[in-house]
């Protein structure tokens, strides 16, 4: 029973890459807490693909380990840290070929980022595509995004917070509060990476997306650790025991 406990404590640590509090200590701790001059920084080094999605591409070898081997320990890794409720559609692994040696998870990353203007509130989130392709002793990961989720509040800026008699916002009502949970995957609009900074220099959103570029290019480092981590030493590290 002891065993069972601590089997389940294992996995439920898994269940998630990282925090967003973790991840963005992370950031900050690879590339600084200046978010405008960490994106300015990185664009050196981002390219976007042939669809002007932002995507990173790694091969993680597993010597001594069987495609079969492979599938079978990415599907647990996958289930492990993807749960249901992290889909759009509640299935986060949106494709599992075993003949194809290919899965593909797509799972949203809710308030990457967060940043009050003048007039407006920005929440960011993002929907990372990512594709693990099985050969033996190796796997090709691919991490795309190709756009940054908005839940805009249209009254939510520092000038804008004040009420009238009526209690209604001085400039107008938002289209959807932050804390309204209606739907946590409605999203007031959608901006792409390639029209933002720091691929577009002038952009009005410029602070917002500069720490968006950073917690995402941050969190495609975090992916490509865990599933190294997972080839390695297993998803609860007792995997290969005798039993």
């Amino acid at each position: 029973m002891i065993i069972a406990t601590l089997l389940l404590a294992g996995a439920s640590m898994q269940a998630q890459v990282m925090k967003v509090a973790d991840l963005e200590k992370y950031a900050k701790e690879r590339y600084g807490d200046n978010w405008l001059d960490a994106a300015k920084n990185l664009s050196k080094e981002l390219t976007l693909d042939k669809n002007e999605s932002l995507t990173y591409q790694q091969v993680i070898q597993a010597p001594g380990k069987s495609r079969e081997q492979l599938y079978v320990i990415l599907n647990y890794w996958a289930t492990a840290t993807f749960p249901p409720a992290s889909g759009r559609n509640g299935a986060p692994i949106t494709l599992n070929d075993k003949e194809a040696g290919c899965i593909i998870i797509t799972s949203t990353i809710p308030d990457i980022a967060d940043h009050t203007g003048t007039l407006n509130r920005y929440s960011v989130s993002i929907t990372p595509v990512i594709r693990l392709d099985i050969k033996e002793g190796r796997v090709r990961v691919t991490y795309t995004v190709q756009t940054y989720d908005i839940l805009a509040d249209i009254s939510g800026g520092w000038i804008s917070q004040g009420l009238r008699d009526d209690d209604t916002p001085i400039f107008g009502d938002s289209k959807r509060k932050k804390d309204d949970k209606t739907n946590p995957y409605l999203y007031d609009k959608q901006w792409e990476i390639a029209q933002h900074y720091p691929f577009v220099t002038k952009d009005k959103q410029k602070r917002t997306c500069a720490k968006a570029i950073v917690m995402t290019h941050a969190y495609s480092n975090a992916i490509m650790d865990k599933v190294e981590e997972a080839l390695k030493n297993g998803v609860v590290g007792n995997e290969d025991q005798d039993w």
